[in-house]
């Protein structure tokens, strides 16, 4: 070290730390909200987000550990959508449908996560850049953890057909208040939805090319035929 330099500034310059945490934090989040912004979820990386921030790499991963962590404090994303979808998953193929409804809700309508949910469904309604943004993060984040539980040949669509499913409860109870499903019991909504958001998970949901639908199911494109 040398003279005049004071203790622990050789180190602060090669971790890329700024004076005060608090200040670190907010440099990380800005950059990271640019980046995300410019280049979507997935062309936003560590790297060019730390270098925005002028720090290194490695203390973005020390305060939040990986991109998702990174993306649900940067745009105040109310969950960490693989921590759900993991706690999900325990429940058993059998309870995945019910279990999914009944644990959004739960996240939905919890005080400290209720407005933080709107904020974000109204955006994504209204600004395309946040439309951008928040696309990258279902189809990369969100998309890859329901892969990871449900671990089929057409888990992408199975996990835009749930999303779909959700994201449209969601306008209709929360930000139309249409009714009488606004007021409806969680109970009452997870009865309802849940089978559906089990089929859409683990049933048959797609008609087969050629021969008509697959074994053990009925083309839901041809009537059914007359008992006699």
């Amino acid at each position: 070290m040398s003279a005049g330099t004071a203790p622990g500034t050789d180190r602060a310059q090669r971790t890329g730390r700024r004076s005060g945490e608090s200040g670190t934090r907010d440099a990380i989040l800005d950059a990271a909200r640019t980046r995300f912004a410019e280049h979507g979820y997935d062309g936003a990386t560590i790297r060019g987000i730390a270098s925005d921030a002028g720090v290194d790499p490695a203390l973005v991963h020390h305060f939040y550990g990986t991109k998702e962590r990174l993306f649900v404090a940067a745009v105040r994303f109310p969950v960490v959508p693989s921590e759900v979808l993991g706690r999900v998953a325990e429940a058993g193929p059998e309870q995945l449908g019910v279990t999914f409804v009944r644990t959004v809700l739960g996240f939905w309508e919890a005080s400290e996560t209720r407005e933080q949910s709107l904020a974000l469904v109204r955006s994504a309604i209204t600004n395309e850049c946040a439309v951008t943004m928040l696309r990258g993060f279902v189809e990369s984040a969100i998309y890859g953890a329901i892969a990871e539980v449900v671990q089929d040949e057409d888990a992408r669509f199975r996990a835009s057909l749930v999303a779909s499913q959700l994201f449209g409860l969601f306008v209709a109870r929360l930000v139309l208040g249409l009714e009488p499903i606004a007021s409806a019991s969680i109970d009452d909504v997870v009865a309802a939805v849940g089978p559906t958001v089990q089929r859409y998970l683990t049933g048959d949901v797609r008609v087969a090319s050629a021969g008509g639908a697959r074994p053990g199911t009925r083309d839901p494109y041809r009537p059914a035929e007359r008992s006699r």
